[in-house]
């Protein structure tokens, strides 16, 4: 039987190279649609190293339609997993057009062109953003959408409404919303991991460079929430649960209609207990200064993941030293990202 071939937009990225190995690793065909505008062309080299299989690697943009029509009048494509777009809350206060036009306009173009190919299947990358900051904890999936804090959550809770009217609109769509909480880790081999341009605006990078002393110091957003220690509290998962979340959703997909799935631990951790296990398992001192909170930050969250857990059998495996230690270990086999020379990886250490 032919392999079906997956569509991952945004595939080179952090969260898409990660997703395009364990598809590879599940016996899909993958085909990456990437601008590389955020990413790097070597961590598609390195996934197809890791699996030792072959992806098809397009360079384009999701708002580029005559891309799009080329793409999938080439490949036989059975379900879209969409990544592609800009993520940095900051930034995105600042340019808030950008973020319309490609996490909005983009998957609205993206959407035209996979109606028109006859592709009604797709698994997006949204966030748990779109819960808003009035939601109880631990969110679950029958909470409406909220008022979001920033454009970049404002352009998922939109794209998850724009989906939702569609599968009303086209009873051929299936589509599985699923809502992020903080991934962190790298791939275990450290070859795979995630690499920010510029200052890390997630903390597990901004610790981890700290580390390997790109930064000589964390600054730590509050320190006066109510929470245990002052400091914000968030779920953190290792990104290949994630990735094998967006695996088992694709399952979900010969099911019509719209599934909205959390995709997270159900744990709080706060940024203080992370810079302890971090210190713990490195070895490495993580000096931090507090600096007033950030606009728009939430004391704390977390996840409900027991729907992914019944309806998708998926629930994350791997625990916090394991995120910790797998993110150090991407760090020091790889000081400078994917900017670090391929052949040079740093000296192990037990």
């Amino acid at each position: 039987m032919q392999q079906r071939k997956i569509l991952v937009t945004g595939g080179a990225g952090y969260i898409g190279s990660h997703t395009s190995l364990a598809l590879l690793e599940a016996g899909y065909e993958v085909v990456v649609l990437d601008s590389l505008i955020n990413a790097s062309q070597e961590a598609i080299r390195r996934v197809e190293e890791i699996a030792g299989r072959n992806l098809s690697f397009i360079e384009g943009d999701i708002r580029d339609r005559a891309c799009l029509d080329r793409l999938f009048n080439e490949h036989d494509i059975y379900a879209v997993i969409h990544f592609a777009g800009l993520k940095a809350v900051g930034e995105s206060v600042e340019q808030p057009l950008a973020y319309y036009a490609t996490n909005v306009a983009g998957t609205v173009t993206l959407c035209q062109a996979m109606q028109q190919a006859g592709i009604f299947r797709l698994v997006f990358s949204s966030s748990a953003t779109v819960y808003g900051p009035d939601a109880p904890v631990p969110y679950q999936e029958s909470m409406p959408r909220g008022r979001t804090a920033n454009p970049y959550g404002t352009s998922k809770s939109i794209v998850e409404q724009i989906l939702e009217d569609l599968v009303q609109s086209d009873k051929r769509w299936s589509v599985a919303l699923l809502r992020y909480f903080n991934p962190i880790g790298a791939h275990p081999s450290g070859r795979l991991g995630e690499d920010p341009q510029g200052i890390p605006n997630n903390l597990m990078p901004y610790i981890a460079q700290v580390a390997v002393g790109r930064r000589p110091l964390l600054t730590v957003f509050g320190s006066d929430y109510a929470t245990q220690d002052g400091t914000c509290v968030r779920d953190y998962l290792h990104v290949m649960d994630l990735a094998e979340g967006h695996v088992s959703a694709l399952g979900r997909l010969t099911l019509l209609g719209t599934h909205i799935y959390n995709l997270g631990t159900g744990q709080g951790l706060s940024v203080l207990q992370m810079v302890e296990a971090f210190e713990r398992i490195s070895e490495r001192p993580i000096p931090y200064q507090f600096a007033p909170r950030r606009e728009g930050d939430l004391a704390a969250f977390w996840a409900d993941s027991s729907k992914a857990a019944t309806e998708l059998g998926w629930q994350a495996r791997r625990g916090l030293d394991d995120m910790i230690a797998d993110t150090w270990r991407w760090q020091r086999q790889n000081p400078n990202g994917y900017r670090t020379n391929i052949n040079t990886t740093s000296e192990e250490t037990s």
